[in-house]
């Protein structure tokens, strides 16, 4: 029986015979000898079929997966309408002389290339969403942009699609009746396709290394609980497999149980459990698996997704959305957290040599006082529209945080001149993440609303490991007791200024961890929304009143 290994997106098990889809390779055709104005013609009509094709996506992708999930084919459609990448495209032609297919090309993997260059694998991962624009003007440029469905061999069967990667388009293009799973060579847990697949309830690997057209037709095994996939196992293997899946889809039954019951632990603790989001489709992901709050909004999407400078208006359209969807549920919104490794090359950042110590989040902002009036007064007018909160990452002393509370305070006077509704109170916490915030933790607590600490780059700073280097594995330890005591510090500070004191980093989902810190005295977990349902289960077995463990070196 040979098998396979690759990273999980999706636990469940899933069972068909394997559909192999090679990449396609699209011409760039050659440079042009004559007039122009042919290929941009050619250019403008692949464009209106593109974005045609991407309304109808839409349908289908909120008939599979629902209309929130669906957002990706509308933000598809809107960067063909994009001002800067079609001159960009349109200026290959005229100027450079080239053919439709090569400046749709150039121009699609110039950006594509700069989102591959960011070190966070969120951003990374929008490279597959420019390709997936690239190809669908390539596909309609040589007249192959028909919509297909694959479809399984057999009538009946289900199929696990293979490949080295699909897109949000591959994906929602296929015979969702007869896909049990998917399995890509490539691809990222943080991609579009990822998403979607996540919402179509599809386990699902990515960088399985040993993916191969040779798996056409095989019977195989996907174990989204192991990360690894069984190619033509035999009868009683498959037997106890089939079992497993109906067990684990009994298990997820039950865990819907627990959507709208409060998360209390055994002896009676109220603790909050909220959703870490990027985008607007995230809400309902959260709504749908019991978050009680968003707990960390990251609004820096809206600047690396973009190719320019979202207007205050762009803004507050965007937080006016997400306030809506989770009203009357508080969402926390973070204050854009960009520089160093995420980068908008509209924001002209310089390189540099230690970028997680550089021009970052609230450096940039207080540097770029204009840059940061327009996202708090956008924040600001959206606040009528539900209830937020304002979280600014970074922090390392008291004087950044006076300085931002000063500009938000501005902003309001500034709109309540111009006769703008502004809630009465927006509260403005912060993100523990460094040393620095921890040890002054006390005088913080007495200028912060609330804390929420921000465990990957607390540890990153503590233990002085890149938490982006593979290599680092076993020096990134978020369990290093410098780590813990500096979480003890903040949350015991916060509670003695009568604040609440939250967790937003991964440590949060983490079962080992859950019982150590609400032992610590922490009030609320904000988390993966896929990660709501089985904490609460955890957090409803756990009693504080038993004695605190050491923990897990």
């Amino acid at each position: 029986m040979q098998t396979g290994s690759g990273i999980s997106i999706l636990e469940g098990i899933a069972i068909g015979r394997i559909r192999y889809c090679g990449r396609k390779n699209y011409g760039a055709g050659e440079r042009l000898h004559g007039e122009p104005l042919q290929e941009l013609k050619r250019f403008e009509e692949a464009r209106e079929l593109v974005q045609s094709q991407q309304r109808e996506l839409y349908k289908k992708a909120a008939e599979a997966a629902g209309e929130r999930y669906a957002e990706i084919f509308r933000l598809y459609a809107a960067i063909l309408e994009d001002a800067t990448l079609l001159s960009k495209i349109r200026r290959r032609i005229e100027e450079e002389k080239l053919t439709a297919e090569n400046a749709v090309r150039r121009s699609l993997d110039e950006i594509g290339r700069q989102f591959h260059e960011m070190e966070d694998p969120y951003f990374q991962a929008r490279e597959t969403d420019i390709l997936d624009i690239r190809n669908s003007l390539l596909e309609s440029l040589s007249r192959d942009g028909k919509e297909t469905g694959l479809k399984p061999e057999r009538s009946g069967e289900q199929m696990i699609l293979v490949g080295d990667d699909f897109t949000p388009s591959d994906t929602v293009r296929l015979d969702r009746t007869a896909l049990a799973g998917m399995i890509t060579r490539e691809g990222s847990v943080n991609s579009h396709t990822a998403i979607l697949a996540r919402s179509m309830n599809l386990p699902a690997l990515v960088q399985c290394e040993e993916v191969s057209a040779d798996w056409e037709g095989k019977m195989a095994v996907l174990d989204g609980f192991a990360g690894k996939v069984y190619l033509d196992p035999p009868k009683k293997f498959l037997d106890s497999m089939e079992k497993r899946r109906q067990e684990s889809e009994r298990e997820q039954t039950a865990l819907l149980e627990l959507r709208n019951k409060p998360t209390v632990t055994r002896d009676g603790k109220r603790i909050l459990l909220g959703a870490n989001i990027a985008v607007l489709s995230d809400v309902e992901k959260a709504k749908e698996n019991g978050a009680e709050t968003i707990g960390l909004f990251r609004s820096e999407f809206l600047y690396l997704n973009a190719f320019k400078e979202p207007s205050e208006e762009d803004q507050f359209q965007a937080y006016q959305k997400v306030l809506e969807e989770f009203a009357p549920g508080r969402v926390v919104i973070r204050t854009c957290d960009i520089g160093a490794d995420k980068k908008a090359p509209y924001m002209n950042l310089a390189p540099e040599e230690n970028p997680a110590l550089g021009f970052r989040a609230v450096r940039i902002c207080l540097k770029r006082r204009d840059f940061f009036r327009r996202q708090l007064r956008a924040l600001l007018r959206a606040s009528v529209y539900g209830n937020l909160e304002i979280m600014i990452p970074m922090i390392t002393s008291v004087w950044e945080l006076r300085e931002c509370r000063k500009l938000l305070e501005e902003c309001r006077r500034e709109l309540e001149q111009e006769g703008i509704s502004v809630a009465e109170r927006v509260p403005l916490g912060m993100i523990v993440e460094t040393p620095a915030a921890a040890l002054c933790a006390e005088e913080l607590a007495a200028e912060a609303d609330f804390f929420s600490i921000g465990t990957n780059d607390l540890t990153q700073y503590t233990c002085a490991a890149d938490r982006q280097n593979q290599n680092l594995g076993d020096f990134f330890n978020p369990r290093h007791p410098a780590v813990l005591k500096e979480i003890r510090m903040a949350v015991e500070a916060a509670h003695r200024h009568g604040i609440r004191a939250g967790i937003c980093g991964e440590m949060g989902s983490d079962p080992q961890m859950t019982e150590i810190l609400l032992k610590m005295g922490v009030d609320e977990l904000s988390v993966n929304p896929s990660s709501i349902l089985p904490l609460r289960k955890k957090i409803r077995e756990i009693s504080l009143k038993t004695p605190e463990e050491p923990p897990l070196q």
